[in-house]
C-alpha cells in the first residue's frame, strides 16, 4: 500500500514521539530519588575518660599524675595496673616513668652456657706477695635526687587548711553511700559505648560537693580531659568515686575524708553549665550510681 507524502510525514512524527517517551521512561527507571545520607556525630562524649579499657601501648607519666588517675583515665583497676607494671605499695610513680597496658610477655628459659675447660699451663706457679691492706677511704655522701615522687603526697596534718572541710549529716543507703550534692538529676548512667559513665546533678555555682562515702583522696586536679577540676576518692580496694566540673577543690591528695564532708564547690569547668558529674567505679569499671545511692 502506497502512502502519500503527508501520511508518511505523520507516521515518522509518531515514531519520533514514541521513541522520546520510551527514552524518558528508561531514564526514570535508571535513577532513584536522592535520599539524605545519615551522618552520625561521634565526637560527643568521646573524651579519654569514657573510653573502654586500654589494652595496648604505654603512657609516660606527667607531673601531677597518680597511679589512680591513670587507671581511671584508661579504664583500669588500679591494683591490676600496679601489678602489670610491678609497682609496689605505696604505689609511687615519677614523671617520665612508663606505664604499660599490654599483657606481659612470658620470659623465655635462660640459655646456660658452660665454659670450656681452660688449658693446663706448663709454667711453674710463682707466689706473689699481697700488698698490705690500707684503711678504706671515706667517700662523700651523695646528694639526694632532685626528682621526688609525686603520686602519694603526705597526708594533711590536723588543723591544716586542706583538712578543714565541713562534715554535714547525710542520709546513707544500705550500701553506705550518700548523695554527693543536692539538685535535679539531669543525666543518668549509660553503659553503651562512650555515653555517660555516671550521673549529672544540676546546682548553683559554689554549692557544696560532698564525699559520698568515707575514703582517701587519691587525685585532686584538672589533668583528666573532660572532667574539669576533679576529685577522686578511694573507698576500698574495689571502689573509687569521682566528682567532676568543680569550681574549687577543698581537699588534697592523701587526705582522709568522711561521708558528707565538703570536698569541693560545684562549678562548670570542662563543661557548658553548672553541674556535678559523679561516678562510682568498681575494680576500674563504671557502675550505675543510682544502684548505690539512697532513693529520693
Amino acid at each position: 500500500m502506497s502512502l502519500t507524502n503527508g501520511q508518511q510525514r505523520k507516521r515518522l512524527a509518531g515514531i519520533g514521539l514514541g521513541a522520546a517517551v520510551f527514552a524518558a521512561i528508561l531514564s526514570g527507571c535508571g535513577s532513584s530519588p536522592s535520599t539524605p545520607v545519615q551522618v552520625v556525630d561521634r565526637t560527643h562524649g568521646g573524651s579519654a575518660a569514657s573510653r573502654p579499657q586500654t589494652t595496648s601501648g604505654q603512657y609516660r607519666v606527667q607531673r601531677g599524675d597518680t597511679l589512680y588517675s591513670i587507671a581511671f583515665r584508661f579504664g583500669w583497676d588500679w591494683k591490676a595496673l600496679a601489678a602489670r607494671n610491678s609497682i609496689p605499695a605505696p604505689y609511687t610513680i615519677r614523671p617520665g616513668q612508663t606505664i604499660r597496658f599490654d599483657q606481659p610477655q612470658r620470659a623465655s628459659a635462660p640459655v646456660v652456657v658452660r665454659p670450656s675447660t681452660p688449658p693446663v699451663s706448663s709454667q711453674p706457679v710463682v707466689s706473689v706477695p699481697q700488698p698490705t691492706a690500707r684503711p678504706p677511704v671515706q667517700s662523700q655522701p651523695s646528694k639526694p635526687a632532685v626528682d621526688q615522687p609525686i603520686s602519694q603526697p603526705p597526708a594533711a596534718t590536723p588543723g591544716s587548711k586542706a583538712s578543714a572541710g565541713k562534715v554535714q549529716p547525710v542520709q546513707r543507703s544500705a550500701k553506705g553511700w550518700a548523695w554527693p550534692a543536692n539538685g535535679l538529676l539531669i543525666g543518668k548512667f549509660s553503659s553503651n559505648g562512650s555515653l555517660n559513665k555516671g550521673v549529672d546533678i544540676a546546682g548553683e555555682l559554689g554549692q557544696p560537693v560532698l564525699a559520698a562515702a568515707d575514703g582517701s583522696v587519691v587525685y585532686a586536679g584538672s589533668g583528666l580531659r573532660g572532667y574539669g577540676e576533679l576529685v577522686i576518692i578511694k573507698h576500698s580496694d574495689a571502689y573509687v568515686s569521682a566528682y567532676g566540673h568543680n569550681r574549687k577543690l577543698l581537699v588534697r591528695e592523701g587526705q582522709q575524708v568522711k561521708v558528707g564532708q565538703h570536698i569541693a564547690e560545684m562549678g562548670s569547668t570542662g563543661t557548658d553549665r553548672v553541674k556535678l558529674h559523679f561516678e562510682i567505679r568498681r575494680q576500674g569499671k563504671p557502675v550505675d550510681p543510682l544502684q548505690y545511692l539512697p532513693r529520693r
